[in-house]
């Protein structure tokens, strides 16, 4: 299990984190041996359930932490150690530190040799290299030196992606900040100066092929653009900058997955403009992020289908012109998954929290905005469908694709949980450079907060883990660009997420009594970090049906 680890300090890191990539393994191995032991391993998984959890997320911080050790090791290592690394090495010894909390809660379930555990977790140079990276007076001056800096270390990013990410800051600077705050505190809808701003700027365009009026390559979305561009939006306003973008996108994706020729020439080249904005009605009231459990009916009627039921949750479903509906087709309970249908569905547009949409077949859509904590901006709606009248050739994909909906919605899907990343990345830095600001100006005990002890420490740890989501982030855009890494980006939105929740937190805590005010940004971006880890697939859901079975279906036999 353990190999010797090098002598520099960046070496050690990589060694501690291979070990425990070693040990995570093993762990999967074990539990599939378990379980397949119990029969059908993937009709007995439920019974392991806490187990699953648990890896889910330790393998969410390994491989968070290997991803700010490549960075730091594309930065270089110097012999005065660079912030970068810097920032890694605290990292990596933060996250040695959690991860041994987390087998500890299943090393009896898993029935993991303590001798295993002794191996990595109590080795001499283990324990010396976390306490001199967790010491007291190491993390101060980690710190220190990135309030100095200014930034959690140097973007490494491609020159073409730096220059779009300056581009959009500009964007989140002038226009989208400057609503923020209204937006949440009065519950608007998103303004047309910020909408047309990302219009210009091609932001809806980024998913859809040139020969469609979109900004993607011919092989495929451009998903390291794409991430970089959620990321700056999200500093600005979570829901009115960061969030817009992600429904066209399913919309684009979806189309190009199923769609024909003649539909996606009739809807990609207005989507990649903005005209129409765009909604997703999946979600039903007793089916949350099971999607193959949709009731929604679609019933066939002369010229078309008629939808009746019911969806919630849909987010910008008044001012979106279009919405896409996944409805069963088929009646049969036994088709399942199987029995489902993607349609394209024309509507009026309404600023309004509640709406009635009468057709003139007498079809009536109607919505009510669902009163949340934070995430204002776009409303999410809860949808009544009676006798909705959808034209045969609005079913994405013709004839031909009928029952392939559920296929089709999970390839639209299938960038939403590496965006969701990093719209945690871009509220997260919000939160930091708030806290960094406060901390700098506020004094307490006759000195600025940023100069005790305690508040450094938390400002090493906080930017540590922005830039490990980042990175992570980058990285698994990077795999997808080359039609890897849908696994790694369930990972890394389980990471991202969590971790903004605690940034945030943190960021108000800081604030003190001020961060609990509506005066204050931070208060925002705490209550919008908490639905992250509910939408585009709820935490708990993708670690046990996503991550989990992927890793325990790869899992090597012991």
């Amino acid at each position: 299990m353990n190999a010797p680890l090098p002598s520099s300090p960046l070496g050690t890191a990589l060694g501690l984190q291979a070990q425990l990539q070693r040990l995570t393994d093993y762990a999967w191995s074990t539990l599939r041996a378990q379980l397949d032991a119990r029969g059908p391993w993937t009709e007995v998984i439920d019974e392991a359930q806490v187990v699953c959890y648990e890896l889910a997320f330790i393998s969410a911080e390994v491989h968070a932490m290997g991803a700010l050790l490549r960075y730091a090791e594309r930065c270089g290592e110097a012999a005065d150690l660079p912030l970068e690394t810097q920032l890694a090495l605290s990292f990596a010894a933060d996250v040695g530190v959690k991860v041994r909390l987390r087998f500890e809660r299943v090393r009896d379930d898993l029935d993991l040799p303590a001798e295993m555990l002794l191996g990595v977790f109590e080795s001499p140079t283990l324990r010396a290299f976390s306490r001199a990276w967790l010491a007291p007076a190491a993390l101060a001056q980690l710190g220190a030196g990135v309030l100095a800096a200014g930034q959690c270390g140097r973007s490494m990013l491609p020159e073409d992606k730096q220059i779009i990410a300056a581009s959009c800051a500009r964007v989140t600077n002038e226009v989208v900040a400057p609503h923020a705050e209204r937006i949440h505190r009065e519950d608007l809808t998103i303004p047309d100066e910020i909408l047309n701003a990302l219009s210009d700027l091609g932001c809806f365009a980024l998913s859809i092929p040139e020969r469609f009026g979109g900004t993607a390559p011919a092989s495929g979305p451009d998903n390291l653009a794409l991430v970089v561009v959620t990321e700056e939006l999200s500093r600005g306003s979570l829901a009115a900058a960061g969030s817009p973008l992600t429904r066209p996108e399913i919309v684009a994706r979806a189309l190009l997955a199923g769609g024909d020729e003649a539909q996606n020439a009739r809807w990609l080249p207005g989507i990649a403009r903005g005209e129409p904005l765009c909604a997703i009605a999946v979600t039903e009231p007793d089916c949350g992020s099971d999607v193959a459990a949709v009731r929604l009916r679609a019933s066939r009627v002369p010229g078309g289908f008629v939808l009746n039921g019911a969806k919630t949750w849909c987010t910008f479903a008044g001012r979106a012109a279009l919405l896409l509906v996944l409805a069963r087709t088929n009646p049969d309970p036994a088709a399942g998954h199987r029995g489902l249908s993607l349609f394209l569905l024309e509507k009026t547009t309404t600023d309004e929290h509640a709406f009635e949409f009468q057709q003139a077949t007498g079809g009536v859509l109607s919505g009510r905005a669902i009163p949340t904590l934070g995430y204002r901006g776009m409303h999410s709606y809860t949808l009544f469908f009676d006798n909705v009248f959808v034209p045969a050739e609005n079913l994405v994909g013709g004839a031909d694709a009928e029952g392939r909906g559920f296929y089709l919605t999970m390839a639209g899907f299938a960038g939403g949980r590496l965006q969701t990343a990093a719209r945690a990345c871009g509220l997260m830095r919000a939160a930091f450079d708030a806290a960094a600001r406060y901390a700098q100006d506020r004094k307490v005990f006759g000195k600025p907060l940023a100069d005790y002890q305690l508040t450094l420490a938390k400002f090493a740890l906080l930017g540590a883990a922005l830039r490990a989501c980042q990175e992570m982030t980058y990285e698994v855009a990077g795999l997808m660009d080359a039609g890897q890494g849908q696994m790694q980006a369930s990972l890394v939105k389980l990471y991202a997420c969590r971790a903004a929740e605690h940034l945030t937190r943190e960021a108000l805590q800081i604030h003190g009594g001020m961060g609990y005010s509506e005066e204050t940004c931070v208060s925002r971006y705490f209550v919008d970090a908490r639905v992250l880890s509910i939408f585009e697939g709820a935490e708990e859901t993708l670690a046990l049906k996503v991550v989990a079975r992927e890793l325990l279906t790869n899992a090597q036999p012991r």
